[in-house]
């Protein structure tokens, strides 16, 4: 069951709302107001229409009945909530349904990243007409972390580093949350992700549609209040999938050309017995030459296919992103 609280104050038209700030929460009773009255207190400085969407995500503590009780008093605040927990991309779907602004941002709800960086996103796309994505980044030139445990930032920063290969653009933090959108965008990608590969995900299809993304500083902090809901093998797990999905070649070339380099140097080991009469027709040296030989290009080619697959992919994705537009322009007139 799914429950959308729509204020009355804000039941305008989508365009009559600047910002929706969507805030993915599980078990955040502790952070859950807090969170929303620094998000709150921090677009009233905007001077625009905005909305906080917090998403509860079948939390089993009190964060429905706090959000529910700060949404009361508080004409900004647009409240969904179902009851079985789905992760983190399950809650972002919901909240992108729900949305009505301009733009989208979305944002932690321990505030990892300070409410401050929504502002400075919005800036961007107001002053940037050219950008559709803003990203706030900890691992590009002027961002930084502070107070997160060492071993999580390792694996953060490795994960990053390893993501940066499956992508045409230079992206120095791909996994963070911390994100805004033009609304156009978000209305045409179809997401499906439930977890936290739903960044990962948006990025390849926004990048696959040639949405232009920009990187602004940022300060990545430690938790203060609450629990954690990162696990490494998840993460891992998610990290290793997009990049062979993103990068086939990367996998799949570098597997076919060691066998063949195996299979090759096999070869060569047999031709030198060959000369020096020390070849002995009993070993099974021709046998592995073959298979390695044989086995490297037929990975090798099933590298060079998928990449084919995944450029058809990102046609049948620009291909959605011109027939939303051209929906969009035609509601408009």
């Amino acid at each position: 069951m799914i429950r959308a609280q729509h204020q009355a104050s804000i039941s305008k038209s989508p365009t009559s709302i600047k910002l929706s700030v969507i805030i993915p929460m599980y078990n955040e009773e502790e952070n859950a107001a807090h969170t929303i009255t620094r998000i709150d207190e921090t677009l009233q400085s905007m001077g625009q229409p905005y909305e906080i969407i917090p998403v509860n995500d079948g939390s089993t503590d009190n964060t429905l009945k706090v959000i529910d009780d700060f949404a009361q008093h508080s004409p900004y605040v647009n409240v969904v909530s179902y009851w079985k927990n789905g992760g983190r991309g399950k809650a972002l779907r919901y909240g992108f349904q729900a949305a009505r602004g301009e733009y989208i941002a979305t944002i932690d709800a321990d505030l990892s990243y300070d409410p401050e960086y929504l502002l400075k996103m919005v800036a961007v796309l107001n002053e940037e007409s050219d950008i559709d994505v803003v990203l706030a980044s900890p691992y590009m030139d002027g961002g930084k972390t502070e107070g997160v445990p060492k071993d999580r930032l390792f694996i953060s920063r490795m994960g990053n580093k390893i993501l940066q290969m499956a992508v045409p653009e230079k992206i120095y933090t791909l996994t963070c949350i911390v994100r805004c959108y033009r609304r156009q965008v978000i209305e045409s990608l179809d997401l499906e992700s439930n977890d936290k590969e739903i960044h990962l995900e948006i990025l390849s299809k926004v990048l696959a549609m040639g949405y232009r993304i920009k990187e602004i500083p940022a300060i990545l902090t430690g938790r203060k209040m609450g629990s954690s809901k990162f696990t490494f093998r998840s993460t891992a797990i998610s990290h290793i999938l997009f990049t062979i999905f993103e990068r086939p070649v990367l996998l799949f070339g570098i597997i076919g050309i060691i066998l063949a380099l195996i299979g090759t140097g096999v070869g060569i080991y047999i031709l030198a017995l060959y000369f020096t009469d020390a070849l002995n027709p009993n070993r099974p040296l021709i046998t592995l030459m073959i298979v390695f030989l044989l086995g490297g290009m037929q990975i090798l080619s099933f590298g060079f296919l998928a990449s084919q697959i995944n450029y058809l992919r990102k046609e049948v994705l620009r291909v959605r992103k011109a027939i939303t537009h051209y929906n969009s322009s035609d509601k408009e007139t």
